[in-house]
């Protein structure tokens, strides 16, 4: 499924279910209502503003339909996100295979997610016209659990070679990095959502191991799609837009609903995203033996893009 996802971003807004629909209301003057969204349509709710309430009944709603309702903290990091405890009609079997698999499976999945995310991100660089050797050179070396780190030292080549050597990843900066911060709370809240409708426990992961992240899985899933949220913030600095504003935003939502090519053809980021946890849940359960993983190549649309702007 292919929902929207909805953020509030101003304060002074009244969120509350009515008739199946998320009503935003203005709390000042009027109280004017400012829109709907039909709840069937929503893949995730954003709340990136410190002025909002909410009723007990929406959150119940959007539970009940697996929908996320992420809380941003104000470098719009995500700092909470509620999920349902209902995701799937065999949760309880997916997941008690999921506690049972071993340690060398574990292994062996993050070693194709790691190499999926290296894949990714050396086709960022060339889509940004960078030297794509640094981290294709990379891939097949990932051993099984990928001992070496090379997901980290693919990281420190990748983020210089895209950024520039000034560059440093710092969640609390402003900049290209609040861009990203933004981009990865979105990313996350569509994978949260995949990862809950799967069947799966988000918070048993296969590499993540902090004990204080409850979206372990989540993390790890979402490592190969990182790079999509990197060339789009990439994209609008070099495009001049360099603060996240509501224009930015938009445009880093867009870039799950554009296609990446997969075994079927062109498929949505989103459904992507879907079809990796499931294709997880099905590893766990003995139905396959691989992830279903993206094909190497950033989004159609994103990459076209760069030669016309």
């Amino acid at each position: 499924m292919i929902g929207r996802i909805v953020e509030i971003a101003d304060d002074k807004r009244h969120l509350f279910v009515n008739r199946g629909f998320l009503v935003v209301r203005d709390t000042d003057g009027e109280r004017k209502e400012l829109g709907q969204i039909p709840l069937d349509d929503i893949a995730a709710v954003i709340a990136n503003a410190h002025g909002i309430t909410y009723t007990n009944n929406l959150l119940v709603a959007l539970a009940e339909r697996g929908v996320p309702f992420v809380l941003c903290a104000p470098n719009h990091n995500a700092v909470g996100m509620l999920l349902t405890l209902d995701g799937h009609h065999v949760q309880s079997k997916s997941i008690e295979a999921q506690l049972k698999a071993s340690q060398p499976t574990h292994k062996r999945l993050w070693a194709a997610v790691v190499r999926s995310k290296l894949e990714q991100q050396a086709a960022a660089l060339e889509a940004a016209g960078g030297p794509v050797a640094p981290l294709s050179a990379l891939v097949s070396k990932v051993r099984s659990g990928d001992p070496e780190n090379l997901e980290g030292v693919g990281a420190r080549r990748y983020w210089r070679l895209l950024f520039g050597e000034d560059f440093r990843r710092d969640q609390d900066a402003g900049g290209a990095n609040a861009l990203l911060n933004y981009g990865y709370t979105v990313a996350r809240a569509s994978t949260a959502r995949a990862v809950v409708a799967a069947g799966l426990h988000p918070s048993i992961g296969l590499h993540h191991s902090n004990d204080a992240n409850p979206l372990r899985l989540v993390d790890d899933l979402m490592e190969p799609f990182r790079p999509i949220v990197d060339l789009k913030v990439w994209q609008l600095v070099r495009n001049g837009e360099g603060q996240v504003t509501p224009d930015t935003k938009r445009a880093l939502v867009r870039t799950l609903y554009d296609d990446m090519q997969t075994s079927v053809g062109a498929t949505p980021v989103m459904v992507c995203m879907q079809k990796l946890a499931t294709s997880l849940a099905q590893v766990y359960l003995a139905e396959r033996d691989k992830l279903d993983l993206p094909f190497p190549g950033l989004p159609i649309a994103l990459a076209s893009s760069l030669g016309t702007d």
